[in-house]
C-alpha cells in the first residue's frame, strides 16, 4: 500500500472522476473511497481510464453503516465491486463500528478475504476498545485501521497498539480541514523548511509510519500534498509536534458507537 493517498469524501459526479484522474496523472497510486460517499462508480471510471496497469493502483472502499450484518455485508461488497468495476478490490474496510453488528460484519469480511475476493481487509474508526473486542472473535488481524489523526488529534496510544499488533494506521482528515494551518508553530516550521504548512503536517504523519489520505479536488493542492518525500523533519521538530495534541476531532468520536 502506498504511503500517501487521495481521500474522495464529499466529491460527487464529474468532480470526483476528474479529481481521481488528475491525482493518478500526478503520481497518486492510492485512492480511498467508500459506499457512503456515493462515488464508487466515478472512481472506478477514472481508474479504468487512467491508462495505468491495474496492479499499480491501490483502491480502498468501505462497508456502509446501513449494510452491517453477515449477509448484508457480503451483498454490500458485491455492490461495491459492480460499481467500481476494476477487478479485485485492494482493501475493504468496516467504515464505522456499528453497535450490535460488529462481529457479523467482520466475519463476512474474513470470508471475502479467505475466498480471495479482496486483497486485504481492515477497519475504520476503531479505537482501542473496539480493537480489544475484535481480538476476542477475529481470526484475521485487520491490515489497516483508518482513523482521524493529525498533530492536533494525536492518538498516541492507538498508534502504539496498532504497531504492536501489526496494523497500519491510516489518517483521514490529516489537515484538520485547514483549521490549524495558520498555527504560528506550524508557520515557523513552514518557513524553516521552505514547505507549506500542509506539507509539514503530512510529512510528520509519514515519518510516524502513518499513511495520510488528504482530500483535494484542486490540481496545485494535489501536487502540494504529494510532494512530502523529499525532505525530513529534524528530530527536535518532529518531537515538538507530538506535543501539539488538543483532541481536535473534526468528524466525531467513534466511542459513541461502543
Amino acid at each position: 500500500m502506498p504511503h500517501l493517498g487521495l481521500g474522495v469524501y464529499d466529491m460527487h459526479g464529474h468532480e470526483a472522476e476528474t479529481a481521481v484522474a488528475t491525482a493518478l496523472q500526478l503520481g497518486y497510486r492510492l485512492i480511498d473511497t467508500a459506499s457512503m460517499y456515493g462515488n464508487e462508480k466515478e472512481v472506478g471510471h477514472a481508474v479504468r481510464g487512467s491508462g495505468l496497469p491495474r496492479e499499480e493502483i491501490f483502491v480502498t472502499t468501505k462497508l456502509n453503516n446501513t449494510e452491517h450484518g453477515y449477509d448484508q455485508a457480503l451483498r454490500a461488497f458485491e455492490k461495491s465491486e459492480r460499481l467500481l468495476d476494476i477487478g479485485p478490490i485492494d482493501l475493504f474496510l468496516v467504515h464505522w463500528p456499528i453497535r450490535g453488528k460488529r462481529r457479523e460484519s467482520w466475519k463476512a469480511l474474513e470470508k471475502l478475504y479467505e475466498e480471495k475476493r479482496v486483497r486485504a481487509i481492515g477497519v475504520a474508526n476503531y479505537l482501542e476498545p473496539f480493537l480489544d473486542e475484535l481480538s476476542t472473535y477475529a481470526n484475521i488481524t485487520p491490515a489497516v485501521d483508518q482513523v482521524e489523526f493529525s498533530p492536533y488529534l494525536n492518538r498516541e496510544s492507538l498508534l502504539e497498539r496498532c504497531r504492536k499488533d501489526g496494523i497500519m494506521v491510516q489518517a483521514y482528515t490529516p489537515l484538520s480541514r485547514g483549521r490549524r494551518l495558520s498555527d504560528p508553530r506550524l508557520l515557523a516550521l513552514s518557513e524553516k523548511y521552505a514547505k507549506t504548512p500542509a506539507q509539514i503536517t503530512l510529512r510528520w504523519l509519514v515519518e510516524r509510519g502513518i499513511c495520510p489520505i488528504p482530500k483535494s479536488v484542486n490540481r496545485p493542492r494535489l501536487m502540494e500534498n504529494l510532494d512530502v518525500f523529499g525532505f525530513s523533519l529534524e528530530v527536535a521538530d518532529h518531537e515538538s509536534m507530538r506535543g501539539w495534541n488538543e483532541d481536535l476531532a473534526i468528524c466525531g468520536d467513534p466511542i459513541e458507537y461502543f
